[in-house]
């Protein structure tokens, strides 16, 4: 590698040499899926944005980043952010993936490795404008891209994309890439995916007569990247202005992506709830959620 990269971007540079040494903690809980029924609503927070749901039997999996690091991929190694924490769960250990739901583009939501190790002629995927040309979409069952307010129906899941405040750009140069946050409905529940998103008032025109049972939502990252990322009590009030019952927080706790203390986000999330902290679905990596209508 040429001494101009480590001169483009040296603190880049600097931070990945000090990660190399640094031990990934293991997941502070393990979700036992295996025990989940084929009756009910159950989620279990892998890490960052990765989210096993499994809905009255259907399963979906959202922004699955499994890998120990993410970044560009050069076969020989990933020079990208190191996990501070493995995930909950690995590939082989997941149930068969009905859906894989994409939000946008950026390398610590969508992971190829991850990814093609998912690549099933089953599972079907969702994901946001201008984004399955990095998908080897020939190996799932069907790959569908949605703009804001388009819809699909996945098995018994009908799923819309809504615009959120963030962008879609993996590179630099591909600015065109759409970037989305999604509404789940499917049978007798509600769930929300809000993806990654600065506050914004568009969950606002989500909310109607029947309540998400679910919100997940991203509460981590956001000093100094405020522009593109919400606080946690933002994220609450976004779940709030949709008519979310349950919040399940991500986005924090797994890559070291901004200055804020590591346990910061939960705290404040936790703080916003006041009183009604049961509201906060789970707050470890590993842990799982169960709820029946």
């Amino acid at each position: 590698m040429g001494s101009w990269v480590y001169r483009a971007a040296p603190r880049y540079w600097e931070q990945l040499s000090n990660e190399r040494e640094r031990i990934v903690l293991p997941a502070p809980a393990r979700p036992k899926v295996a025990a989940w029924s084929d009756s009910g609503l159950y989620a279990a927070w892998l890490g960052h944005t990765s989210v096993l749901l499994k809905i009255d039997g259907f399963t979906i999996l959202t922004d699955p980043v499994l890998s120990m690091r993410v970044g560009i991929d050069l076969k020989l190694f990933t020079p990208g952010l190191k996990r501070l924490v493995a995930p909950a769960l690995s590939v082989r250990d997941l149930p068969k993936i009905d859906l894989v739901l994409l939000s946008h583009a950026h390398f610590d939501h969508f992971d190829l490795p991850t990814l093609r190790r998912l690549e099933n002629r089953g599972t079907e995927v969702v994901t946001a404008a201008r984004t399955a040309d990095l998908l080897r979409v020939n190996r799932y069952r069907k790959v569908s891209e949605l703009g804001w307010g388009g819809r699909v129906r996945v098995g018994p899941a009908e799923v819309r994309a809504f615009q959120v405040r963030h962008w879609g750009a993996r590179m630099r140069s591909d600015t065109y890439r759409g970037y989305n946050g999604y509404t789940i409905e499917a049978g007798r529940y509600r769930i929300l995916f809000g993806g990654d998103t600065a506050f914004t008032t568009n969950f606002q025109p989500l909310k109607n007569s029947r309540p998400f049972d679910l919100a997940v939502m991203p509460i981590g990252a956001y000093d100094p990247w405020i522009h593109a990322h919400c606080t946690p009590e933002q994220a609450l009030q976004m779940a709030d202005d949709a008519g979310a019952e349950f919040f399940l927080p991500v986005h924090h706790q797994t890559f070291s992506l901004s200055r804020e203390p590591y346990l910061e986000p939960i705290q404040r999330v936790c703080d916003a709830a006041g009183r009604n902290t049961d509201r906060i679905a789970l707050q470890k990596i590993g842990q799982e959620f169960h709820y029946s209508a």
